[in-house]
């Protein structure tokens, strides 16, 4: 069964991923996608991938790391904020969640927490997001 996570009330606009160059950004929005919801909707499969990246002029190693990023900023409960905390904890995406265990990512999180000088997401919220990454692992 495909993860429905396009349909996350959220929906970070595109402009929030950090990996994308401004032009393919409004390339992206020329061609209707202007969330993160869309962009993994429309990337879903290789062949999507390759025809987004056509479009936009990126190739599909670009559409992928887009992807990866997109899946991170649907997390349950993830805004900008949480975000920052991320890039700050140099985790960039979901390949990054995953490369690491559970109190590895909890305590770079919070090490980033202490950095920024705000308050750690929750131990349910860390392992919230910890495990729903697994269940985003794409192939």
């Amino acid at each position: 069964m495909m993860p429905l996570t396009w349909h996350h009330p959220h929906m970070p606009p595109i402009y929030e991923l950090t990996r994308i160059e401004p032009a393919h950004i409004e390339r992206l929005d020329h061609q209707g996608i202007f969330t993160t919801g869309l962009l993994l909707e429309v990337s879903e499969t290789p062949t999507r991938r390759q025809s987004l990246a056509d479009q936009v002029g990126a190739d599909t190693t670009d559409v992928l790391m887009w992807r990866d990023e997109a899946l991170m900023l649907n997390l349950a409960g993830f805004g900008p904020p949480e975000h920052h905390l991320m890039i700050q904890a140099g985790v960039e995406g979901l390949r990054d969640i995953l490369d690491l265990d559970l109190d590895a990512f909890d305590e770079r999180l919070r090490r980033a927490a202490r950095e920024l000088k705000v308050d750690p997401p929750s131990d349910l919220t860390l392992e919230g997001w910890w495990d729903q990454a697994r269940t985003l692992e794409e192939e």
